[in-house]
């Protein structure tokens, strides 16, 4: 066979690495004759494993799948659902399960690897599970289901692993409501990727999560309960503990038995030798991915695997590409922290130097290895804030432009490396894409938004941790080739949300159809109309849900109440600061059980009702308005709540009012519109009950005042905020506050957070501190007035809709049929309250009664 003409190639495997094999050979339509026939065992289309934790949030596997244009290619086969169970190297056939015969000329093994489990006593029990698959992700939710629904309780998970797969198992547990424990063998979470700091500073994030983690401990058996399910876990360490679901991720191994039994050469420790053309010890078969052995090693990464299939198809075309192993990265996700690492993270190159940053108020751990002239970039890790990764990563190897201890500064420092990167700096690993690749999509294939260049390139469409510097790269190419990067936030506004505010801001206007006739066209669409929605409200032209307002609000606006997963709604009364008489806490109680809703204490010091249908709404708010209680703005993109310490009232180590500095700070900006929802702390010491750090804005007491720090977030990007200025006095802290919080509605795009808003400011910190504290702009009384004219024209929303009958008309469930409401609404108990039933669980359409069954003997 001709090195342009690789005839019949028929692929083992159907994952990532095979999809990058295939999609790399379609790319080649001129070149030879050939056929492709992709064999996999998994009943699926070839799907993204490295976001397989998504699926715990809702999403199912068809989302996963990788892009399926590539088996629209008639050159291309490929089959689903079949094991192929043996290699026939002199036939040159590969035989399936089912006795299917598939010839080939060349053959490429991308079998993958299997999770391994140690030997522990107990594994076969029902309720333990590995986590590599779909399928075992679906069969961990299901049994979390059905042995919650048995037990009657909550569940006990135990996640055997410390490594990035077993964290994120450990959150997936949490997510599906079990207090989870993560055991680890070694002396530290993910103990390959991070050092001694590293990981502690995980440790300490992990556990403040409500992880428990054990490390030095091993499974040394399982237990079982009288049905013969799983436990409890013995450990080596002589403790036991509680497991009603177990999740091994402590390892893997390449999937090697084909290539074994057919003769092929194995490595030492398992996996297809191959060398730098990834051809085996058969100059017909290649092996490419984590089943394959180069140098004795095997590499449970996507990265490698892609560029090994990339090399394979080079070869079979005559190519002269080869496989050489660059230095990796590792990014936790899913796991709600943050940590990274890549490059020498232990120092161990001869004369290297490490400097170090370890904040333990912020729970952050930087650390940056540089040669020993302090010039060249040879390894980082980052805990807590993993925001310098997708930037410095690229330049491993390479001089660092700066004093390495400048990128670790907490305030000011080196920026991070932009749009200005070499181009021969792999920006994206997955792919192996360069800076050099995403350029010459713009300049020679015309792409002209980022979106553009991931479908060209297939840059940041895998793990996606290089989007932000690939963004970077987008718009300074396109900038310096003269061509004007859209700020456009739609089709029908050519500007963005900031530019939109001022013009709506200086001409007064008060309708969308105002703001559409004077600066945009068309009807609108779901992104601009919220946004018009956002700013009207925030420079206070009316209530939501007036006629000119109310279509163009949110779903969960449109009724003031968030929707819930079942089709009902939450309703959340304001708890200033988190204090509360006890003649209101009666009131949402006896509400709670006169509507049979379930009722929880939110981690923002509120108590939540959830379960309300849409007709009910009035009728519980017309209760809790009449009790003097009103909305919490639980739906809205607005401040949602300012979470306080019991402070100086209280406590002997408080040094302030923070309850009264709380209840004054929600007071003032409840209702608050804003380009994303936002909360506040207030810590009465630099104990930080409160969490104030984790907050868009957080406060903390000092001896002489306040101190704020802004531009915090503890959602799915956490991040600690900065110190904006220090020692206040109460009405200057009010006065910054305000600024802070004004400058952001009015400068922010759509959505966008206080922390990336903050992050992205250009000048940073210090220049923020300079506009808002000193106010070298000359726009603080600009900023004054903006939250003094909320704060004077503010009326509760749920109070106005009461007494408007034309605003109560919208909340009933059919328009055709008033009065009537969800049949389909069905509800089991739980922990003695109601909760929406699962499929094939006994259920009753009043929560009242759903209830009641479980607590009556």
């Amino acid at each position: 066979m001709s090195p342009s003409s690789p005839g019949r190639i028929v692929v083992v495997g159907a994952g990532m690495v095979a999809h990058r094999f295939a999609d790399q050979l379609r790319s080649r339509s001129a070149e030879g004759d050939w056929r492709l026939t992709v064999i996999g065992d998994e009943p699926l289309l070839p799907y993204d494993r490295v976001h397989l934790s998504d699926l715990f949030t809702g999403k199912d596997a068809a989302a996963l799948a990788l892009e399926p244009s590539v088996w629209a290619d008639p050159r291309i086969t490929l089959v689903t659902g079949e094991r192929v169970e043996r290699l026939d190297r002199d036939a040159r056939t590969v035989t399936t399960a089912t006795g299917r015969v598939e010839p080939y000329d060349t053959l490429v093994l991308a079998t993958g690897s299997w999770a391994w489990t140690p030997r522990t006593e107990g594994t076969d029990l029902p309720g333990v599970f590995s986590y590599r698959t779909v399928a075992d992700v679906v069969a961990v939710q299901e049994w979390a289901a059905t042995r919650a629904a048995e037990l009657g309780r909550p569940l006990t998970g135990v996640v055997v692993g410390g490594g990035v797969l077993g964290l994120e198992a450990a959150a997936a547990l949490q997510g599906l409501g079990a207090t989870t424990t993560v055991v680890e063998f070694a002396d530290r979470l993910m103990n390959v990727q991070l050092d001694d700091g590293g990981g502690e500073a995980l440790r300490v994030l992990v556990t403040a999560n409500g992880v428990e983690v054990r490390t030095a401990a091993a499974a040394v058996r399982l237990g079982a309960a009288d049905d013969g399910a799983v436990a409890t876990m013995d450990l080596s360490t002589g403790a036991t503990v509680p497991a009603d679901v177990v999740v091994f991720s402590t390892g893997i191994r390449p999937r090697d038995r084909l290539a074994r039994e057919s003769g092929l050469a194995i490595g030492e420790r398992g996996g297809v030798v191959v060398g730098r053309t990834c051809r085996t010890s058969d100059p017909a078969v290649w092996a490419i991915g984590e089943c394959a052995s180069f140098e004795g090693e095997c590499v449970g990464l996507v990265a490698p695997g892609n560029l090994m299939a990339d090399v394979v198809a080079s070869q079979l075309f005559g190519g002269p590409r080869t496989y050489t192993p660059a230095p990796e990265g590792t990014r936790l996700k899913g796991a709600g922290v943050e940590a990274a690492s890549f490059g020498d993270v232990f120092g161990l190159t001869p004369g290297a130097l490490e400097v170090t940053l370890a904040d333990p108020v912020a729970r952050t751990y930087r650390k940056i290895v540089v040669s020993d002239d302090a010039r060249t970039l040879l390894g980082g890790v980052f805990v807590g804030d993993a925001s310098l990764y997708a930037s410095l990563r690229p330049l491993l190897g390479r001089p660092l432009g700066a004093d390495p201890s400048a990128f670790l500064a907490p305030e000011g420092g080196a920026p991070a490396p932009g749009g200005d990167v070499p181009d021969d700096v792999v920006v994206c690993s997955c792919a192996n894409v360069s800076a050099g690749s995403v350029r010459a999509a713009v300049t020679e294939h015309g792409c002209t938004t980022v979106g553009e260049v991931k479908a060209c390139t297939k840059a940041g469409t895998v793990c996606g941790s290089c989007v932000p510097l690939l963004t970077k790269i987008v718009t300074a190419t396109l900038e310096d080739a003269g061509i004007t990067v859209s700020r456009a936030m739609c089709e029908h506004f050519a500007m963005p949300r900031a530019e939109l505010f001022a013009l709506v801001r200086e001409g007064g206007l008060r309708t969308f159809s105002e703001v559409v006739a004077a600066h945009g066209t068309g009807r609108g669409c779901v992104i601009c109309k919220p946004v018009v929605a956002s700013i009207l409200s925030s420079l206070g032209a009316g209530h939501v849900l007036e006629p000119e307002h109310a279509a163009l609000q949110d779903t969960n606006d449109h009724v003031l109440a968030n929707l819930q997963k079942d089709g009902t709604y939450s309703v959340v009364p304001r708890v200033p600061g988190g204090e509360i008489t006890p003649e209101k806490l009666l009131v949402i109680a006896q509400v709670a059980q006169e509507f049979g809703l379930y009722t929880r204490i939110t981690g923002a010091q509120r108590i939540g009702m959830f379960g309300a249908r849409i007709d009910q709404l009035p009728a519980i708010w017309r209760r809790l308005v009449d009790a003097g209680m009103e909305s919490g703005q639980a739906y809205g993109k607005s401040l949602r709540a300012v979470k306080s310490c019991v402070g100086s009232a209280w406590c002997r180590f408080g040094v302030q009012d923070s309850v009264g500095m709380g209840v004054r700070l929600e007071l003032r900006y409840r209702g608050l519109r804003a380009p994303h929802k936002f909360k506040v702390g207030v810590s009465g010491c630099a104990r930080e009950c409160a969490e104030a750090r984790g907050k868009d804005v957080g406060v903390i007491a000092t001896e002489k005042g306040w101190n704020v720090y802004v531009g915090g977030n503890g959602g799915f990007t956490p991040r600690h905020a900065e110190l904006l200025a220090e020692d206040l006095d109460d009405d200057r802290l009010v006065q910054v506050v305000d600024r802070f919080l004004a400058h952001y509605i009015q400068t922010a795009d759509r959505l966008q957070r206080t922390a990336p808003w903050v992050a992205d400011y250009p000048g940073g910190i210090e220049e923020l501190r300079r506009v808002l504290v000193e106010d070298a702009l000359g726009i603080g009384a600009q900023l004054d007035a903006l939250v003094a004219d909320h704060v004077d024209g503010y009326a509760d929303e749920w109070r106005s809709t009461l007494e408007d009958p034309d605003k109560l008309r919208r909340f009933q469930a059919f328009v055709n049929a008033p009065g009537e409401h969800d049949p389909d609404l069905a509800y089991t108990a739980e922990r003695g309250q109601a909760r929406p039933a699962r499929p094939g669980e006994t259920a009753h359409h009043d929560p009242v009664v759903a209830r009641t069954l479980e607590i009556v003997p």
